[in-house]
């Protein structure tokens, strides 16, 4: 086991080096970077909004101002310089400083973390609380009215996208009936409430975008679980379970569904890990939840290219060491896989 361990930490460093290269060559060939944005701005601020519909590359700005611009960002030295420059701040786990928000990477990460992970752990709970034994019936009740209704069902939810559900939940129960607000992770004056009326209100406001995101969750785990119940049930051991006089209760959940949730298990380490971290840009806006979804968009809207490499180094990083994680579940969930 260690020896594979030690293999699979090898081949995350070049798996690492090709994201972090291949994303940072075409960071330099995408037009408007952030000192041509930097230029544009401030020719608007000084000639209002018609100077910068009129404005054309550096003109009138003199090649002193421009150089020490390009020293601001970084970008006097030549791109494999920085290149290098960049790795050498990722290996001390330095993501650099924001242009946009001049902050640094980290400290946008940590204030935008909160939202995301709000929003990804209770999609990520309730989708398995209720995917996992629904998938169960279902296989119990394979081909029966109930199995196919509930399969019709999460279906629809699979192919209605979360954004368009969003907009029906908000047009709908916070629109029209006023029964949840429209925006935001909390009510104002928060902080003065009771810790009941904080979870309270807290509940209140994540209702909505968490029934947006957990409708097309379920899908994928049901079924898969179903599937797997009912690979298992087809097996010998569970008619010699039966034939040793055992209930329907002990073979299901004694024998069959240990052995069914074994690609259910080994998906649970990257499924929760990713819940912190999967920011859902549609859902955020359309809430107007300020999450990571919507800080890696605008990123990569105002080239702030400190942000984009520096949340991508880190979740590229998080991905690889999880992926690992899930590949020594299978192990310890089932003892007769070897890494050999």
């Amino acid at each position: 086991m260690l020896t594979y361990i030690a293999k699979r930490l090898l081949l995350m460093v070049p798996t690492l080096l090709g994201v972090l290269l291949l994303t940072f060559v075409i960071v330099q060939f995408v037009p408007g970077g952030p000192v041509e944005q930097y230029l544009a701005e401030s020719r608007a601020g000084l000639g209002g909004e018609g100077a910068a519909l009129t404005y054309r590359g550096n003109e009138g700005v003199d090649e002193e101002r421009l150089q020490a611009i390009k020293a601001l960002y970084g970008f006097d030295k030549p791109a494999h310089e920085r290149f290098f420059q960049m790795l050498g701040q990722f290996a001390r786990f330095d993501l650099g400083r924001s242009f946009m928000h001049n902050k640094d990477v980290w400290t946008l990460i940590k204030e935008k973390l909160p939202v995301s992970a709000s929003l990804g752990l209770w999609t990520f709970f309730i989708s398995y609380l209720v995917a996992v034994p629904l998938g169960v019936a279902k296989a119990v009740r394979a081909g029966s009215r109930f199995d196919f209704v509930t399969t019709l069902l999460v279906l629809v939810g699979y192919a209605v996208p979360g954004f368009v559900l969003g907009v029906i939940l908000l047009v709908i129960f916070g629109g029209q009936l006023e029964w949840f607000p429209l925006r935001g992770l909390t009510s104002p004056g928060w902080e003065e409430m009771s810790w009941g009326q904080r979870i309270i209100d807290y509940l209140w406001h994540l209702t909505l975008p968490v029934i947006s995101m957990v409708a097309g969750s379920f899908a994928v785990t049901a079924l898969l679980t179903k599937n797997a119940v009912l690979e298992e049930i087809r097996k010998q051991y569970v008619l010699t379970a039966y034939a040793k006089g055992l209930g329907q209760g002990q073979v299901l959940w004694g024998h069959v569904f240990r052995n069914a949730l074994i690609p259910i298990v080994t998906g649970f380490p990257a499924a929760f890990i990713g819940a912190f971290f999967a920011g859902s840009l549609l859902i955020e806006t359309l809430f107007t939840l300020d999450g990571l979804g919507l800080l890696g968009y605008e990123s990569i809207i105002r080239r702030d290219y400190p942000v984009v490499l520096g949340t991508l180094y880190l979740f590229t990083l998080i991905g690889l060491l999880t992926k690992l994680v899930s590949d020594l579940c299978y192990v310890w969930v089932d003892p007769r896989v070897r890494f050999d």
